[in-house]
């Protein structure tokens, strides 16, 4: 069963399974501080991709595309992989047919 979190709610978080806290075990307080739910904004639909590149992440290529998203300006652009775009394949497609060229930045 999942826990109703609402956004304002202050939750303690267990340290039980952290496993970066540095210190001997019996210095290292059970929970943390409580933190503040935040509701995460998402960018909504994908208006189209813009560009793409390819970029080096943990010794891979990884290709990624500007998306820019329905009723929000240029600011609001995002870089994402191809797996993280909302419909990705449709705007893919889309951006492919349209003969744009891929810049390279390392």
């Amino acid at each position: 069963m999942e826990p109703d979190f609402k956004e304002g709610d202050q939750v303690l978080v267990s340290t039980l399974n952290f496993n970066n806290l540095k210190g001997p075990k019996k210095m290292k307080k059970n929970l943390t501080p409580p933190e503040i739910v935040e509701v995460e904004d998402s960018p909504g639909p994908v208006s189209k991709i813009i560009r793409a590149r390819k970029i080096r992440l943990n010794g891979k290529d990884q290709r990624q595309y500007l998306v820019r998203f329905k009723s929000q300006t240029a600011d609001k652009d995002k870089w994402l992989a191809e797996d993280a775009i909302p419909d990705g394949n449709l705007h893919l497609r889309i951006f492919r047919a349209s003969g744009r060229t891929e810049q390279s930045h390392q």
